[in-house]
């Protein structure tokens, strides 16, 4: 089962319909952290992925084959994802000839950026021409309501991050993924533009008029039946100094019973801010809960999961058991899973 299926289908009226399997494509990126969508991509729906292309210069890679557009359709691809989410979503001037060539190869250009396939006047000549798609995923549903705040039936799980980039999604994806494993009703519920790719539908929040945000919560994670649980992809960290109004609206239109806190341990300052340490996981699970107590007075922080790609096991297994005595909560690697992760689920659950 993929993971996508496994941990659930789109909120109502949002699921996509996607041109897939996928050529990602890197641009000139050279920060690992910005190829987010790709990995993202390749991690949970690998059976999607046929390869992957950049611009001259760029040095990062998803592992998969190196394939320019005629070859990637010849295996199979029709939708060429854009697999970057650089600071403000921009697209690169350097990247419009691939992608007009991909548009020729007859491949659809899909894209989760602020900035607009359809707004760039070479790309929506070329589509037009090819009779190819331009699919801009960062757009959010017309009538977005404001937020009741009033209480709904079911059960949600909101993560929660110290900064952007570092396991919010992955985390939730892999508690709905376990949800689903012990046959808890359960949806995954994606906010941001690789989530959506992932699931077929959501909400982009951070492309919601901040008035909005709380509502467009509410309306991704709907009234569902008392042991429904919605496990819903956390944005940025309320402690960012650019994004936590997105966090911030998330979690008060989510209204989540239970969180789980994100970190990086090898991460001292906020990707792009170095003037900006970041916060340490006691502070984030107090702001939490005390901005969370304000639309749902009984929410709790479940655990904590860290991101120890960087450390060889040994040392993650020591660093999970340090912190889990540190903090007296459940803390785990949701990719290395393990005990420390069933723990983390059944405190989620409990």
């Amino acid at each position: 089962m993929n993971a996508a299926r496994a941990a659930g289908g789109a909120a109502p009226s949002s699921a996509l319909e996607l041109p897939y399997p996928y050529l990602l494509f890197l641009g000139d990126t050279t920060e690992p952290a910005y190829a987010k969508t790709a990995f993202g991509l390749r991690d949970w729906v690998p059976e999607r992925c046929i390869g992957e292309w950049a611009c001259e210069g760029a040095t990062v890679t998803t592992g998969l084959p190196r394939l320019a557009p005629p070859e990637a359709y010849a295996k199979g691809a029709r939708g060429l994802v854009i697999g970057v989410a650089n600071a403000g979503g921009v697209l690169g001037a350097s990247w419009v000839p691939l992608l007009v060539e991909a548009l020729e190869a007859g491949l659809d250009l899909v894209s989760g950026l602020h900035a607009k396939l359809r707004d760039v006047p070479e790309l929506r000549a070329a589509a037009a021409r090819t009779g190819r798609r331009l699919v801009d995923v960062r757009t959010p549903p017309p009538n977005i309501p404001v937020a009741s705040g009033r209480k709904r039936t079911g059960k949600r799980l909101l993560t929660v991050g110290t900064d952007c980039a570092l396991g919010k999604k992955y985390t939730a994806l892999a508690l709905a993924r376990a949800f689903a494993a012990r046959a808890v009703p359960v949806d995954f519920r994606a906010t941001g533009q690789t989530g959506i790719l992932i699931a077929g539908g959501g909400i982009a929040l951070d492309a919601v008029v901040a008035d909005f945000e709380a509502g467009a919560a509410e309306m991704l994670s709907p009234e569902a039946a008392p042991d429904h649980w919605d496990v819903i992809e956390g944005q940025g960290s309320l402690f960012h100094p650019a994004y936590a109004g997105v966090s911030l609206g998330l979690l008060h239109g989510s209204q989540p019973d239970v969180f789980v806190v994100c970190h990086d341990p090898a991460r001292e300052r906020v990707v792009g801010y170095p003037d900006y340490p970041l916060p340490d996981i006691p502070e984030t699970i107090e702001l939490t809960v005390q901005l969370g107590k304000r639309t749902n007075p009984a929410i709790r922080c479940a655990g904590v999961c860290l991101n120890t790609s960087r450390l060889e096991p040994g040392e993650a297994r020591a660093l999970l058991a340090r912190e889990r005595g540190r903090l007296r909560l459940p803390v785990a690697d949701p990719i290395r899973a393990g005990a420390e992760f069933e723990r983390l689920v059944d405190s989620c659950l409990a």
